[in-house]
């Protein structure tokens, strides 16, 4: 691995480096970058914050809904309310309180299950696993499973239609970098699995080009006694990963990379120790990311970038304006920062722009492009 050096033109008064030691008049560091941070990036020093704008006009705006607020208790994944999407990214929340009655099998694609909130078990074609909250599972295509809620279990469904979820590069900080893939749970064939073996009726709802199909048979299909082979369904929590760190530079959001999909990324922001250096950006920095549409769900903690902003929320970004902090952040970051994050965080950075579902407007929090808006003295 390795790539010629390059020497990036310099014009007037600028930082040596990237996200560390602003010049006094103009502290206002802006990236504008191609590729999701992989490409060719240019660092901009400005007078005035980027997102100081003091009007907005049109469809494309910062946007922030309370999913908290949308409909509870569907039965089914395949009815939970469709948040946004792409041809290649479904982005759904469910909350689940009661035993599934039916298995289900996505023929579309994998789907990754982020546990919100609750605990329980899931049955699959692999055998049993228990869930909490923070946990991602992994379920590949066509895979046929449910849950048990040991408490209401609200989830965040993400699905890769017709694609596949795979492991990031990690370069030159080695394969066990972020999470060892030794942490990886799978199913078990256990007690639990062999005890719902019946020969009960049970049907398997098939999701197939967005349409269910639904087969019956007179046992549970879910009866295997064994398994080999290096495909199953996974599950890695939150609280196993350890993120990439540097006490000099604020790293992008590229670094904190869980998974990848065809046209899309899933990264989680996990506590860390703030950066240290006296020179250093301690917020997240002032960005163009215009090759993607940036969405954030907020799991836990206190999201040190924003305001007013909750667990169980979620911001949109889409490719096209600048976006950075909020200005109460960057003034305390350039003041007191903290010294430690608390936040827990899934972000999907998009490749393709993604439409809202259906309802989502319902649950807008109007004010938030409002919310960089300086405040009148």
């Amino acid at each position: 691995m390795r790539k010629w050096i390059s020497y990036p033109h310099r014009e007037g008064t600028i930082s040596r480096q990237a996200h560390a030691d602003f010049p006094a008049e103009a502290i206002y560091e802006r990236e504008v970058g191609r590729s999701g941070f992989f490409g060719p990036a240019t660092h901009l020093h400005h007078k005035h914050p980027p997102t100081g704008w003091s009007a907005w006009e049109g469809p494309l705006r910062p946007r922030a809904f309370d999913l908290n607020e949308l409909p509870h208790g569907t039965p089914a994944p395949w009815d939970a309310p469709l948040v946004l999407h792409n041809a290649q990214c479904k982005l759904r929340i469910w909350r689940c309180d009661k035993a599934m009655t039916q298995l289900f099998r996505n023929a579309d694609g994998d789907d990754l299950l982020f546990i919100h909130a609750g605990s329980g078990e899931l049955f699959c074609d692999y055998g049993h696993l228990s869930y909490r909250d923070g946990d991602y599972i992994l379920v590949p295509r066509s895979t046929s499973w449910r849950i048990e809620p040991a408490s209401p279990t609200t989830m965040l469904l993400v699905e890769t239609s017709n694609g596949a979820y795979q492991l990031p590069e990690k370069g030159l900080v080695g394969p066990h970098a972020i999470f060892d893939e030794a942490v990886l749970e799978v199913p078990a064939i256990d007690d639990a699995f062999k005890a719902q073996q019946t020969e009960d009726e049970w049907q398997v709802v098939i999701k197939r080009r967005g349409a269910l199909s639904t087969v019956t048979y007179p046992y549970n299909p879910l009866d295997a006694i064994g398994w080999h082979g290096n495909l199953s369904v996974a599950r890695v929590n939150w609280r196993d990963i350890r993120p990439l760190m540097s006490h000099r530079y604020h790293l992008p959001p590229s670094a904190h990379t869980t998974f990848v999909a065809d046209g899309f990324v899933i990264c989680t922001f996990v506590p860390r120790p703030i950066e240290s250096d006296p020179g250093a950006l301690k917020v997240p920095f002032y960005h163009n990311n215009d090759d993607y549409d940036e969405v954030i769900f907020y799991h836990a903690g206190d999201f040190f970038s924003r305001d007013n902003i909750k667990p169980g929320m979620l911001t949109f970004h889409p490719a096209g304006f600048t976006h950075g902090p909020h200005p109460k952040a960057f003034a305390k970051a350039m003041t007191d920062p903290k010294k430690f994050t608390d936040e827990v965080a899934v972000m999907i950075d998009a490749r393709d722009a993604l439409e809202q579902g259906p309802g989502l407007a319902s649950v807008e929090w109007q004010g938030y492009v409002d919310s960089w808006k300086p405040k009148q003295a």
